[in-house]
């Protein structure tokens, strides 16, 4: 896996060129609102498990999708073994939870592998369904997703299922099933599941400052929110914005609900000038306490909307 820059001068101009291909990607924008997900049908597929020969569903959500309709949903992928939202434009459909996580097991597309993006779910991994009961999602997926890897990579295939399914308002926590199966310990490893799960447990698994909007290629226009969550020294850290020549056009100051130990939440929206079609980074960090040096830094490279 290849790191990302963090250092603006000179990651800009790299991440340009290969972001050119990312702006087919770009879709609606983001709403807060979305619906749950509910028990998906499904058509079935022939797996062999043990010798045996068993009957596995895979999610259909056909049938509750309008016509010519789309919205914007967030995966979780991982990048520098944290996690990392995405954007999709998918069709509109009522089971938003359940596509959502077949959006996330088909995995990050082929510009995004180039950047380091991966995930740690395995292949061959199915949806089998998601249910929404009050502030839990309990998903269901294939044996698949249980295989292969050790302690870091079933943690952080927790932690993407997780992530995906709470960016719903409504969802706190999740609860997993395998092949239809409630669990209680998953992998050799032997992580616990006995309770339902949210963010708080996947903590190690999460960047210091994590942007959740926008995500790397989307198109964005002036003024632009930008919103997330972090774990800083005293709450505060800091937000740029720099075109491809390293010029700085936004330098913003931000301060999160919690810091210091106890991840909060902050949204700020902030105005710039470029023109339509150039490339440019959001960059967030926090200055080192001890020499003043920018760390916990995340770049993200986005192009400018008509």
């Amino acid at each position: 896996m290849r790191s990302t820059p963090t250092s603006h001068t000179v990651s800009i101009i790299t991440l340009a060129v290969v972001f050119g291909a990312l702006l087919a990607l770009a879709g609606c924008g983001y709403s807060q609102t979305v619906q749950d997900g509910g028990p998906v049908s499904t058509t079935a597929t022939t797996v062999a498990q043990n010798g045996e020969t068993t009957t596995t569903t895979a999610p259909d959500t056909a049938s509750t999708t309008l016509s010519g309709e789309t919205m914007q949903i967030s995966v979780y992928f991982v990048l520098n073994e944290k996690m990392q939202a995405i954007h999709r434009t998918i069709p509109y459909t009522k089971q938003t939870a359940a596509a959502a996580v077949q959006a996330l097991v088909a995995g990050p597309n082929p510009e995004e592998t180039q950047l380091g993006i991966f995930t740690a779910i395995p292949d061959g991994t199915l949806l089998l369904g998601v249910n929404i009961d009050g502030p839990t999602a309990t998903v269901d997926l294939s044996r698949e997703y249980e295989s292969g890897g050790g302690s870091l990579s079933m943690g952080l295939r927790l932690a993407q299922v997780v992530y995906t399914l709470t960016q719903f308002p409504s969802v706190e926590t999740v609860q997993f099933k395998l092949d239809g199966k409630a669990i209680t310990v998953f992998g050799g490893e032997g992580f616990l599941l006995e309770h339902p799960v949210g963010r708080l447990d996947y903590e190690d698994h999460t960047p210091a400052i994590l942007v959740e909007s926008p995500t790397i290629g989307d198109v964005v226009t002036s003024p632009l929110r930008v919103h997330g969550s972090s774990n800083t020294f005293e709450a505060t850290s800091q937000l740029q914005i720099v075109d491809a020549d390293g010029v700085t056009l936004v330098d913003q100051f931000v301060t999160a609900t919690s810091g210091t130990g106890t991840r909060g939440t902050w949204d700020v929206t902030v105005p710039f000038t470029a023109k339509p079609g150039t490339s440019i980074s959001l960059i967030t960090f926090e200055y080192s306490a001890k020499d003043g040096s920018m760390v916990n830094v995340t770049e993200i490279p986005l192009t400018v909307g008509q």
